[in-house]
């Protein structure tokens, strides 16, 4: 008899984990892992495109100090700026807080305008755009501008897919069940301004 009863016990809890995995299957379960894997990668690459600029810009400036006469306060916006966004801690839970989010998006965008300002005025200075190492680094700085765009743009289409997922039905039910919260993405305000890559003209006189 107890060989009985032990083989429908197992028998009743393999059929119990049977449908309980088949139903976080059919109710979005598994997708809620994939897509949240999947913009966390996402999120990983923005940071590391955003701290490449980052990095460029200590040398960007140094440069442009060099230059007698260049306007100190296109200098340091620049500086401010840059100590702005890299004093925002971009941890991968930065994605789940809408506020801090919307805060690094801020700052990352001043960065932006305050690159693009420089650039802009350093076309009137003709000794900044004979220099080679000055150019080097603004060729640099574009590319990554663009790799900046490109991961933003996968980061936005990540967020997308999982944020449909929280609210759709019935998966909407397995995001309650399990805290799944819709995950905040770049607002549309924003988006001119940090996707666009500074201007780079090598044949303006």
């Amino acid at each position: 008899m107890t060989v009985v009863s032990n083989l429908r016990s197992r028998l009743s809890a393999a059929v119990v984990i049977g449908v309980t995995a088949a139903s976080l299957t059919g109710c979005g379960y598994n997708d809620f892992q994939r897509l949240d894997e999947q913009t966390k990668a996402s999120w990983s690459e923005v940071l590391n495109q955003y701290q490449r600029r980052a990095d460029l810009v200590p040398n960007i400036v140094a440069t442009v100090k060099g230059e007698a006469n260049f306007e100190q306060e296109t200098l340091t916006k620049v500086v401010e700026a840059r100590a702005k966004a890299t004093s925002i801690q971009a941890t991968p839970e930065l994605i789940n807080n809408p506020e801090a989010f919307n805060k690094f998006q801020q700052a990352q965008g001043e960065l932006s305008g305050a690159l693009s300002r420089l650039l802009m005025v350093s076309e009137n200075y003709p000794s900044l755009k004979a220099n080679q190492g000055f150019q080097d680094l603004r060729v640099q700085l574009e590319g990554t501008e663009n790799r900046i765009t490109v991961a933003r743009n996968r980061y936005i289409k990540s967020v997308q897919d999982y944020n449909v997922l929280a609210r759709s039905f019935p998966t909407n039910l397995t995001a309650m069940m399990f805290s799944y919260q819709p995950k905040p993405n770049f607002t549309v305000q924003n988006e001119a301004q940090i996707s666009a890559p500074p201007v780079v003209d090598f044949n303006k006189k």
